[in-house]
C-alpha cells in the first residue's frame, strides 16, 4: 500500500488522506445536538413496574433524544450499607442495574437523586431519615400537626437535618455511595431545594451561624465525598437565588439568606434552575457565577418550549466561556412514576382545571418537540 501510494500523484495521494480522515470521524460517536443536556427528572418506579419503565426508556426517550436521566431514588431503595434505612418496598440493586443497562444501551446518563438536607419531611409526615434517626432533625421542637395548613405558626414547610450533626454525614454518604454504585453513576443529584430550616437559633450547632456559609458548606462537603469516585455533585438552584431581589418569592428563591453561597460553592457543581410558571432568565445569573446551569419546566408547555428557546439563543450570543455554562434543560415529573406513566399511555386522565392542557405530559412532549426544532 505504502508503495503504490508513493506513485500517486500529489492530488491524489491528499484525496485519499482526506478520505482516510473522514472514514476515522464517522466511526466516532458525535453529537450535534445543540443541547448538551436533554434531560428528564422523574420518581423511580415502583418495583413491580420496573419493566414497563424501561419500555418507556427505550420507546420515548431514546427516541427523543434524551441523554440525560435524573432518577428521584431518595430513601425508596433497599439499602445494605445502611439496613436501618432499608425500605422492603424500595428498588433493589438488581432492578436498579436493570435500569442503569437500559440507559446505557441508548447513551442515557444516568444520574440517581437523594433529597438532601431540606425534605425531610412532607406535611405531616415524618420522612425516612428523621424517623430513624430523630438526633438529626434541625428543629426537634417542631411538631408534626395532626392537620397541616401553611402558613402556620411553626413556619413548617419540610423539616431539614442538621448539615453539624457529628454523625449525619456517616449515615448519608453510606446511602449515595450505594446508591451511586447500583446505577454505575458518574454523577448524583442531592436535591436541597426549598430548604426552609438552617441555621436555627434552637439548634446548639448551628445557632448564630451565617446561613449561606452553612448552605455552601454542605454542598462543598458532598461534592468533596464524590470527587475521589470522580462523580459530579447536581442539585437545585432555588437556594441560590436572592427571593426578595428578584421578586422570586420563598420557593423558586431563597428568602432565608442562603442566596450569598453561590459565591461561596464549587465550580464544578451543575444547577438545575427550576421556574415553572414562567421562563425566568436566571440561567445567566447562575452562568455568569461560573456555574453550569440546566433550565427546568414542569407542567406548563410554553414555558418549557420557552426554555428551550432560551437555552438555545443564550448559546448562540455568548463566548465560548460562557456558552459551555448553557447545559440544557430538564423535564421534570412531580406526580409520580406510576401516575406519570398512567397518564402518558391514557389509563388515567390529567388535567389543570385552573389551565385546561398544563398537563406534565403536555409539557414533556412539547419540550421534546421544541428541541426537535433545535437540531
Amino acid at each position: 500500500m505504502l508503495t503504490m501510494t508513493r506513485k500517486l500523484s500529489l492530488p491524489w495521494r491528499c484525496w485519499l488522506l482526506a478520505a482516510a480522515l473522514s472514514l476515522s470521524a464517522a466511526d466516532k460517536p458525535t453529537d450535534n445536538k445543540t443541547l448538551p443536556v436533554r434531560g428528564f427528572c422523574i420518581p423511580a418506579p415502583s418495583g413491580n413496574r420496573v419493566d414497563e419503565f424501561i419500555k418507556f426508556i427505550e420507546e420515548e426517550l431514546a427516541p427523543r433524544s434524551v441523554n440525560v436521566l435524573i432518577l428521584r431514588v431518595d430513601y425508596g431503595f433497599q439499602f445494605t450499607s445502611r439496613p436501618e434505612m432499608a425500605d422492603k418496598n424500595g428498588l433493589s440493586k438488581e432492578q436498579a442495574q436493570k435500569i442503569a443497562a437500559a440507559c446505557k444501551r441508548h447513551q442515557i446518563r444516568i444520574i440517581p437523586l437523594v433529597n438532601l438536607l431540606g425534605h425531610q419531611s412532607w406535611q405531616s409526615n415524618c420522612g425516612k431519615l428523621l424517623r430513624v434517626h430523630p438526633e438529626f432533625d434541625e428543629t426537634p421542637e417542631v411538631k408534626f400537626p395532626e392537620k397541616y395548613v401553611w402558613p402556620n405558626p411553626d413556619k413548617l414547610y419540610c423539616k431539614s437535618y442538621c448539615p453539624r450533626h457529628p454523625l449525619v454525614h456517616e449515615v448519608v454518604f453510606a446511602m449515595v455511595d450505594e446508591v451511586c454504585d447500583a446505577f454505575d453513576a458518574d454523577a448524583f443529584h442531592a436535591g436541597m431545594d426549598e430548604v426552609f430550616y438552617i441555621g436555627e437559633d434552637q439548634c446548639p450547632r448551628c445557632k448564630g451561624r451565617n446561613k449561606a456559609e452553612l448552605f455552601a458548606d454542605e454542598i462543598r462537603t458532598l461534592r468533596d465525598h464524590l470527587q475521589p469516585s470522580k462523580r459530579q455533585l447536581w442539585l437545585w438552584g432555588d437556594r441560590l437565588l436572592d427571593g426578595k431581589l428578584t421578586g422570586l418569592g420563598e420557593w423558586e428563591a431563597s428568602r432565608n439568606d442562603t442566596h450569598a453561597a453561590v459565591d461561596l460553592i464549587p465550580k464544578d457543581v451543575v444547577l438545575c434552575d427550576w421556574h415553572y410558571e414562567r421562563a425566568d432568565q436566571t440561567a445567566v445569573y447562575f452562568a455568569m457565577k461560573g456555574l453550569d446551569v440546566v433550565s427546568c419546566s414542569w407542567k406548563n408547555p410554553e414555558a418549557a418550549a420557552a426554555q428551550v428557546k432560551d437555552m438555545v439563543r443564550f448559546r448562540e450570543s455568548s463566548t465560548p466561556q460562557m456558552k459551555a455554562h448553557f447545559q440544557g434543560v430538564v423535564q421534570t415529573i412531580w406526580s409520580g412514576s406510576s401516575g406519570f406513566l398512567d397518564q402518558f399511555y391514557g389509563r388515567r386522565p390529567a388535567n389543570d382545571q385552573k389551565n385546561p392542557g398544563h398537563t406534565e405530559v403536555n409539557c414533556f412532549k412539547r419540550m421534546f418537540e421544541e428541541i426537535a426544532n433545535h437540531p
